[in-house]
């Protein structure tokens, strides 16, 4: 891997050009000889400077990540916008109270928003027989599921992660704040402002955890160790299950959490890296695989050394 570079990207482009660059377009492709594809047509987000080429967890120390981490356009995107949401809150403050009610509530609903996105979008098997959202499915979740420690199909997509974000906190501050001073009042905007910034800033964190979770690095804090290990399950063993990432409460609540150490889901399922989207699927909902070059069919690993 190059070495990282000593500065930031010195040419970022508006914001509203960073959301259209990263909406999701296609690399090309090589096929393979008679199984379908070794490598799936993976989204290209746009990549200034350091971002010009692939990078795989699994072949990342821990300082290689920091680095690219802070330089990953979605990333610098929430944290401007978590300033901007801060300013803005300091323009129209909420009083002590609600403001603080409204950083918690956020905070504490954040996973519960994910981990219903996760079960019953990202897995849900709907978005491909749909045309025009087949791309959009692909670039948010089968690319990763394809190949987990990709690090750019990793991050989500800001086109789809900044509305579900606003819809999911900035509502839920405004009541805070509405029912402290009234609908229209600065309790209520300010409320809103602050939610905003909190789950801006708690997506930076979620995103974080779950690159740590892909890295070729073995945790050093238990609790953190546990985490990868449920979601590395997520990933090569069952995907239906373990939707977590920055905690298992909800699995756990909703019956969906399983240890394979305590001899939990002994057999591997046979969709854990095309969410069931395979061959027979692809012939009568063929808009992914047309755009994947195929439909790729083993383990992620395997399918890198038959290229070689």
């Amino acid at each position: 891997m190059a070495a990282p570079q000593n500065r930031l990207i010195a040419n970022l482009c508006p914001l509203a050009t960073l959301m259209r660059y990263h909406a999701p377009q296609w690399r090309a492709q090589v096929r393979d000889k008679d199984i379908g594809i070794d490598h799936v047509k993976t989204a290209q987000t746009f990549r200034p400077s350091f971002w010009r080429r692939e990078h795989h967890l699994d072949r990342m120390t821990l300082r290689e990540l920091v680095v690219a981490y802070f330089q990953y356009p979605a990333i610098i995107a929430y944290l401007a916008l978590a300033a901007l949401s801060l300013g803005l809150f300091a323009w129209r403050p909420a009083p002590l109270a609600p403001t603080l009610i409204a950083v918690a509530a956020a905070t504490l609903a954040y996973p519960l928003f994910w981990y219903l996105i996760h079960r019953y979008v990202l897995h849900g098997r709907w978005m491909w027989r749909r045309k025009w959202m087949a791309s959009t499915w692909k670039r948010i979740h089968y690319d990763h599921h394809q190949d987990p420690n990709h690090l750019e199909v990793l991050f989500g997509a800001l086109h789809t992660t900044l509305p579900t974000i606003a819809l999911g906190v900035i509502p839920l501050g405004y009541g805070i704040g509405a029912a402290w001073g009234g609908w229209g009042s600065d309790a209520a905007w300010g409320a809103a402002f602050i939610a905003l910034a909190t789950g801006l800033l708690t997506t930076c964190v979620y995103e974080f955890v779950h690159c740590i979770q892909h890295l070729a690095y073995k945790p050093r804090a238990k609790w953190v160790a546990e985490m990868k290990k449920r979601h590395m399950a997520h990933h090569f063993h069952d995907e239906d299950g373990n939707y977590g990432i920055t905690t298992f409460f909800w699995d756990k609540a909703f019956g969906t959490y399983y240890d394979r150490a305590k001899g939990d889901r002994p057999h591997k399922s046979p969709t854990v890296f095309n969410l069931g989207y395979d061959e027979d699927v692809a012939k009568e909902y063929p808009w992914v695989a047309e755009l994947s070059g195929g439909v790729a069919t083993g383990h992620p690993r395997q399918r890198s050394q038959d290229r070689k």
